[in-house]
C-alpha cells in the first residue's frame, strides 16, 4: 500500500459520501481522480487488504431480522462447514474464533420468521447445532484504525 492508499482507507472509515458522485467526492478530498479511487478500491479489496466495500443496513429497520450465531466446528471440518454457511445468501459475517464455539456468524433475513427457517438450514446442511444469541440490546462502538 502507499500513501494514497492509506488515505483512502482512512477516509472510507469515516463514511462514503451520499450524493450522485460519490467516488469523484472523496476523489476530490485525496486530491486524486475518480477512476483513481475506484481503481484502487477495486485493487485492496481484490488483494484482500479490505474485505468488503459497501453499506451496512439494519435488517430490523427493514422489516427484518437479524442474529448473531455460533457453531462448535470440529477443526479438520471447518472450512468445509464455513463453505456451506457462508454460500448462504442470509449470511453477512463469518469469523474463526479460539473458543469451543469457533465460528460466528451473522444471519440477516427480509422478514423476522424466515430467521428460525435459515437457521434451520445451516443445522441441516452441516450437521452441527447453531446456537442463536438474538440481540437484547445496541450499542454503537466507533471503531477506526488511523493508518
Amino acid at each position: 500500500m502507499d500513501n494514497l492508499d492509506l488515505k483512502l482507507i482512512n477516509k472510507l472509515q469515516h463514511g462514503f459520501p451520499v450524493c450522485e458522485y460519490p467516488f469523484a467526492a472523496v476523489a476530490s478530498e485525496l486530491d486524486t481522480t475518480e477512476d483513481t479511487v475506484i481503481r484502487r478500491i477495486e485493487t485492496l479489496l481484490a488483494n484482500k487488504t479490505l474485505s468488503r466495500f459497501g453499506p451496512m443496513y439494519h435488517a430490523e429497520h427493514l422489516g427484518g431480522a437479524v442474529t448473531l450465531a455460533a457453531m462448535a466446528i470440529p477443526e479438520e471440518r471447518f472450512e468445509e462447514v464455513a463453505k456451506i454457511v457462508n454460500d448462504m445468501s442470509e449470511i453477512a459475517h463469518n469469523y474463526k474464533r479460539s473458543h469451543e464455539l469457533n465460528m460466528w456468524f451473522v444471519v440477516a433475513t427480509e422478514k423476522p420468521e424466515q430467521l428460525d427457517d435459515a437457521i434451520n438450514q445451516i443445522e441441516k446442511n452441516t450437521g452441527f447445532k447453531v446456537y442463536n444469541m438474538p440481540k437484547q440490546e445496541e450499542f454503537y462502538v466507533g471503531f477506526y484504525l488511523d493508518l
